[in-house]
């Protein structure tokens, strides 16, 4: 094992980190409780989430003005590295909320390395905003010196945050892969489905909550978009369903999302009531 990836599984072991990420992460989810902050952080909008493109922005910045750093040019390359300073540091600010948004609902080894992730980008937002006071009091080779420790910690924080999407699934839509019948498939006896109820049934080899509210039987996919969660042990109520994991709400009808964390609209079915047996099939 390379040691980037043996530094990532070592940091999912340590339970110490608990202790600081627990309250933090709590502290969090209080303050992206209403609905427009929590739709707005979470991507809901965009309809995937909105931290991993916010991170091209300071990324980017910060790479090119080292570019600049390495490369000279004179005074003009010099005040160009400092306007990519500025301008990551500006655009760190709601990339590192989008981010806190995400991670406060990641749990075990992913909110330990999400902890390390954000300790790693925040002392990059310090060391190059210490770079650009530095540069502005005319003290550019101390500027330069931390812009070039302020890359290197927000290229290890940017590994971490590969880790927690690509090895954690943090944040990917786990119905992505789930594709269900395109033709009419019984699940269930009618009568098996009372009013106010929902079940879990299989449509071949997908899992599917069924429910039946105000005479009209809806169903989704039973996976939660958002982290896998059990929809089908969720509240159902005016026309939504309420995943009990991290409480993202989708509109029975059609699956669309009424309050994040989700970002991803819940895959959703036709369904029909044809001798005596439920049958869905899948509608987009």
């Amino acid at each position: 094992m390379s040691m980037l990836p043996e530094l990532a599984g070592r940091l999912e072991d340590l339970d110490f980190l608990d202790s600081f990420a627990k309250p933090l992460a709590k502290l969090t989810s209080r303050a992206v409780r209403p609905r427009p902050v929590r739709n707005f952080l979470s991507g809901t909008y965009l309809g995937h989430p909105l931290h991993p493109p916010l991170t091209d922005l300071p990324i980017g910045a910060w790479a090119m003005s080292g570019l600049m750093d390495t490369l000279g040019g004179g005074e003009g390359a010099a005040s160009a590295s400092d306007l990519l300073i500025a301008a990551g540091i500006i655009t760190a600010v709601p990339t590192a909320l989008a981010g806190l948004n995400d991670w406060s609902d990641t749990y075990g080894g992913a909110t330990r390395v999400g902890l390390v992730h954000a300790a790693a980008n925040t002392t990059a937002l310090i060391l190059y905003t210490s770079s650009l006071a530095a540069r502005r009091a005319g003290r550019r080779r101390l500027g330069r010196a931390l812009g070039k420790t302020g890359l290197a910690a927000v290229l290890l924080g940017g590994y971490l945050g590969g880790h927690l999407t690509f090895a954690k699934g943090v944040n990917v839509n786990h119905t992505a892969f789930e594709h269900g019948p395109r033709n009419w498939t019984p699940v269930l006896n009618d009568v098996e489905l009372v009013e106010g109820a929902q079940r879990r049934v299989f449509a071949g080899d997908v899992p599917v909550v069924v429910c039946r509210e105000a005479g009209q039987i809806y169903a989704l996919a039973a996976t939660c978009t958002h982290a896998g969660g059990p929809l089908d042990e969720g509240k159902v109520s005016d026309g939504c369903i309420v995943c009990p994991w991290h409480g993202s709400t989708f509109r029975l009808s059609d699956g669309r999302i009424g309050r994040g964390p989700a970002s991803a609209a819940q895959p959703s079915y036709a369904t029909r009531v044809r001798d005596g047996q439920i049958e869905v099939r899948a509608s987009r």
